[in-house]
């Protein structure tokens, strides 16, 4: 991964409390696991931002070398790497997610 690369990454991590690097737009996603964890943020009615790495393959690759994840999404909450689909869909479940929402000061719909 290039510098220029990792430098946008880390900014949108550094400038957004919460960030979603997904295929597609929340209000237009292009996968299904991309939609199923920007659902569960429009639930909590969280303010994030998502990150489309379809429009730019040095992101989409980028990413996965930056977080050493190998899929995507990826969800950031203050600067910290939480994980993919099934570890966001199962923290939303068991209230964990709250959990950290509230830990790093994000608000959210109870």
């Amino acid at each position: 991964m290039d510098d220029k690369t990792k430098n946008i990454i880390q900014n949108h991590i550094d400038n957004n409390d919460v960030c979603l690097f997904m295929k597609g737009t929340p209000d237009a996603p292009q996968c299904g696991f991309s939609m199923a964890v920007s659902n569960m943020l429009k639930i909590l009615e969280v303010n994030f931002q998502g990150i489309n790495v379809l429009e730019d393959q040095s992101i989409r690759e980028g990413i996965k070398t930056y977080s050493d994840w190998p899929t995507i999404p990826q969800l950031y909450v203050k600067k910290e790497f939480v994980g993919g689909c099934d570890i966001v869909k199962e923290m939303y479940e068991n209230g964990e997610l709250k959990t950290l929402l509230d830990n790093k000061g994000i608000k959210y719909k109870s």
